[in-house]
């Protein structure tokens, strides 16, 4: 693989611009990006400190992803367990970093704090998909649903997303009566992080490119 050592500069830094991505979100408090969903529900619900809440949910995802591929389930992908791990600390140091952050009453300013959620969030995948190295569990498990159904990634994607903020939902109305991680920053997350994705790669696919020597 050409070029390894940017590529895994590349990968840790669009990891970390995803997590500051995510916590600006929990900051806004108008509801997390429908993969963050379950993580910051097992914070609501349990207490459970979201960083260590999303390791644990990668480990899940993981595990789900053996049940479905069975033999076709290949050691390596167990490194989506490393990612997660560093995912996590980094979501549990960008969290502590935006507490400095002066709480937003005005809707204005909160959904402003999405909408910059969605930007990093869309950098951070434009950064660290394009490396080829090791994918979040997230994307495993989805390309592990596409695989063994048939069904397109695009479909899986958004049967997934939607499959896991009804699920954080229905338990938050639930356990602590209340929206909990979804809100109407989940629906804008779930538009926006796309369409910003797509207009990134439009203007700068051939920095990334270049950078990544995916063109020699």
């Amino acid at each position: 693989m050409k070029n390894l050592r940017v590529r895994i500069l590349v990968y840790i830094f669009g990891l970390f611009i995803m997590a500051i991505g995510v916590a600006l979100s929990v900051r806004s408090n108008l509801g997390v990006s429908p993969v963050s969903s379950i993580p910051y529900t097992m914070t609501c619900v349990w207490g459970i400190e979201m960083g260590k809440a999303t390791i644990l949910f990668h480990i899940a995802l993981v595990l789900l992803q053996i049940l479905l591929l069975r033999r076709e389930f290949h050691p390596v992908q167990l490194l989506q367990i490393v990612a997660g791990v560093v995912f996590g600390y980094f979501t549990t140091f960008c969290n502590y970093l935006v507490t400095f952050l002066p709480v937003a009453d005005l809707i204005v300013v909160r959904v402003a704090m999405i909408f910059v959620s969605a930007l990093f969030v869309a950098w951070g995948i434009f950064l660290y998909l394009p490396t080829n190295l090791i994918p979040l569990a997230g994307e495993g498990a989805m390309h592990a649903v596409s695989r063994v159904t048939g069904v397109d990634f695009s479909k899986v994607k958004i049967g997934f997303d939607c499959t896991m903020a009804a699920i954080s939902l229905t338990t938050c109305l639930f356990v602590i009566r209340g929206l909990g991680s979804v809100g109407i920053g989940t629906i804008l997350a779930a538009v926006l992080v796309g369409t910003v994705h797509g207009a990134i790669t439009k203007r700068f696919g051939a920095l990334k490119d270049w950078l990544l020597h995916l063109d020699c």
